[in-house]
């Protein structure tokens, strides 16, 4: 069985997407997260921008296989916000990203119907103005030696065309690589093999 070891996602947040719906007026904001804490930081950042704004609605997903997700209506009617725009999340197949969709109310009822179609639309709309990519999912080691070991640890980073994260050389070793998901195992397998190297995976 081969690894899923990629996940979708997007390069940077989206120019603003604009929808008038009956006076109401809708602006989509989507942006790439890592964690939850962006997520408070950037709300609050967009409160302070739109201070006229009546709603808040957001949705957001993070993670590959622990996948965490919320969806907030933020005062609109149940399921009538947050739900349409974490399904276009899950219709894009795109995670560690965050969409807030603002409305400015216009003073005329949408009703749920037409609320579930603007927050949807907006949201569809913010991502086909992102640009999504693909990123790869990665593990990180942490490779420790003495120093007269250097020159073969050094050999199969080069060997397996590793990515040296952080480095510490002084008489005790310690070299931080990461490699993709689906190679972790041989790459763990080719460090641990070497005596007195020590491997760990970084959690």
């Amino acid at each position: 069985m081969e690894i899923k070891d990629t996940y979708r996602t997007i390069a940077l947040p989206s120019v603003p997407f604009l929808l008038k719906e009956k006076n109401s007026k809708f602006f989509g904001y989507a942006f790439p997260i890592e964690n939850e804490e962006e997520v408070k930081v950037i709300i609050e950042e967009l409160r302070k921008q739109n201070n006229g704004a009546g709603h808040f609605c957001y949705a957001y997903q993070i993670g590959v296989d622990k996948i965490t997700y919320r969806a907030n209506d933020d005062g609109e009617p149940n399921n009538s916000a947050g739900m349409p725009i974490y399904g276009q999340i899950q219709s894009f197949d795109v995670t560690n990203i965050l969409i807030v969709v603002i409305r400015y109310y216009g003073g005329t009822k949408l009703g749920v119907g037409g609320l579930i179609n603007a927050y949807k639309t907006v949201a569809q709309m913010s991502l086909e103005q992102a640009e999504i990519i693909e990123k790869t999912i990665d593990v990180h080691f942490i490779v420790s030696f003495d120093y007269q070991n250097m020159n073969k640890v050094m050999r199969a980073i080069k060997e397996k065309n590793l990515e040296i994260v952080t480095q510490r050389l002084e008489l005790t070793c310690k070299i931080e690589i990461k490699t993709r998901k689906r190679n972790a195992d041989q790459i763990y397998d080719i460090f641990n093999s070497m005596y007195p190297i020590a491997v760990e995976i970084k959690e």
